[in-house]
């Protein structure tokens, strides 16, 4: 069992911190030795104190085509949100490629983006292939495929590269579901998610596994919130640890906890 450093990332939107990876571009050593090399997630906190860029990602065929490398399905579970907080979830519409392209060169793409608001709790599944943004306001946990593959498609007037051909290739318009309170429990073909309560005691663990470890063989914890110990070491709001298969742990305290597998 291991408890995981973060990477900082700054933006010009506010900041990342990659708390599980073991990705080229935020590798955590530690975490790349204890699971044996590439690991199918990445966990990150994002801080989004403005708007992000409007954007897609790729799914595996997409991304093994043009950047070969796997595609990236994510989540966000809201940590804290402002009032009035909202993000940019899928298009409003039906569009054609045509129409994506001339609103995003006459700069009126906003037009045709579905708003949503959020609050603290909520949680908001992102396959490959949906547009998407947050826009400000807004703190939050992402799981994800271990890529790093964004194209943007509209960036609010900011100076940065667009990404508008592979972008608008990727875009799916299914897939996309109600945004609300996170239910308890959540599972996609990459990942999934489970929300634990600790009051006073409770016993975190991790799968059997046979000779050969598999992703799911490892489990992540993240701290949602609260205090406590966990082996009589103390544990916090967003800390987060890795137990290895057959692993089990005491946890103290009154908390809540995330519990992260990936499939």
């Amino acid at each position: 069992m291991i408890k995981l450093n973060a990477i900082r990332s700054d933006k010009v939107w506010g900041y990342e911190l990659w708390i599980a990876s073991t990705h080229a571009n935020g590798c955590q050593k530690e975490f790349k030795d204890f699971v044996g090399g590439d690991f199918p997630l990445l966990v990150k906190l994002i801080q989004a104190d403005k708007r992000l860029s409007v954007q897609v990602h790729p799914d595996n065929e997409r991304a093994s085509l043009y950047e070969h490398c796997r595609g990236k399905t994510e989540c966000w579970y809201i940590l804290s949100a402002q009032p009035g907080a909202q993000i940019v979830y899928g298009l409003n519409g039906v569009y054609t490629d045509r129409e994506l392209r001339n609103a995003i060169e006459a700069n009126s793409l906003e037009d045709c983006l579905r708003y949503v608001p959020v609050e603290a709790g909520d949680f908001v599944y992102i396959p490959a292939g949906t547009v998407h943004a947050l826009c400000g306001g807004v703190r939050l946990l992402e799981v994800q495929q271990s890529s790093d593959i964004t194209y943007r498609l509209y960036d609010w007037g900011r100076d940065r590269e667009l990404h508008v051909e592979k972008g608008i290739a990727c875009i799916k318009n299914d897939g996309v579901r109600n945004v609300s309170l996170f239910p308890g429990a959540f599972s996609c073909p990459y990942f999934e998610l489970e929300e634990i309560t600790v009051e006073k005691e409770y016993v975190l663990s991790a799968g059997k596994s046979g000779k050969e470890k598999k992703p799911s063989d490892y489990v992540l914890y993240y701290v949602i919130e609260g205090e406590g110990t966990i082996n009589g070491e103390s544990c916090g709001k967003e800390d987060i640890f890795v137990l290895a298969p057959e692993e089990s742990a005491l946890v103290s305290g009154n908390l809540r906890i995330m519990k992260i597998i990936s499939w």
